[in-house]
C-alpha cells in the first residue's frame, strides 16, 4: 500500500541539541513496495570501503535510514541496533545504516559509540532517492528522515518502517524476521 508522506514547510523541528529551526521537505518519491526487488548499490562506509547491497544476498538486511550521526535521537537507534547485532546474526541478518553523512562523520561516530555494523554515506542522495526516503533541508543542511527497509534473503522488501519510536524499533524489526522465519517453515 503506498502513502503519501506530508510534513508541514515551516514547522519548527527540534533537533538533538536542543535547538528549533524552521525546516522544508524535499519531494520524495513514495518508499518502494513491498514484494519489489531491493535496488542494488554501493556506498563508502566508515572505513571508506565501498559496501554493496548485493554482498549480502542470502542474509537478511535491515537497511535503515536516519538523519544524522551523533544526535541523540540516532545514537539511541544505532545503540540499540548494536545491543541486538548478536540476536540479528542468529538470524543470518546484517544491519547496515545510512545516511547523508561522510565516512569521516560515520568514524567518528563508531568510534566514539562503539558501533561495529556498517554505516554508509550517501552525500549525493542517490541511495535515498531510490528507496524513496524524504530528506529535510534546514538551510545548507540537510537530513533523511528515519526509514528502515527489510530485504528477504532473496533481496525482495518485505517490510518497510516509517520510525517513530526509536526505543522499540530494533526488537519490532527482530519480531519480524523472527515471524517471517517461522512461516516460512
Amino acid at each position: 500500500m503506498l502513502r503519501k508522506r506530508w510534513i508541514a514547510t515551516g514547522c519548527a523541528v527540534a533537533l538533538a541539541g536542543g535547538f528549533a529551526m524552521s525546516g522544508r521537505v524535499q519531494a520524495a518519491s513514495e518508499p518502494l513496495a513491498v514484494g519489489t526487488e531491493a535496488p542494488n548499490f554501493t556506498l563508502p562506509s566508515q572505513d571508506n570501503t565501498p559496501v554493496s547491497l548485493s554482498e549480502y544476498k542470502g542474509k537478511w538486511v535491515v537497511l535503515y535510514f536516519y538523519p544524522k550521526d551523533q544526535t541523540s535521537g540516532c545514537t539511541i537507534e544505532a545503540h540499540n541496533f548494536q545491543r541486538d547485532l548478536q540476536k540479528y546474526q542468529a538470524l543470518n541478518a546484517v544491519v547496515l545504516g545510512v545516511s547523508l553523512d561522510t565516512p569521516e562523520s560515520h568514524k567518528a561516530f563508531c568510534t566514539k559509540d562503539s558501533l561495529t555494523f556498517k554505516l554508509l554515506a550517501d552525500p549525493g542522495k542517490k541511495v535515498v532517492e531510490e528507496y524513496g526516503v524524504p530528506v529535510k533541508s534546514f538551510g545548507p543542511v540537510h537530513f533523511a528522515e528515519r526509514d528502515t527497509f527489510l530485504i528477504s534473503p532473496q533481496g525482495k522488501i518485505v517490510k518497510e518502517w516509517e520510525v517513530k519510536d526509536i526505543q522499540a524499533h530494533s526488537g519490532e524489526v527482530l519480531e519480524a524476521i523472527k515471524s517471517m522465519e517461522k512461516s516460512s517453515t
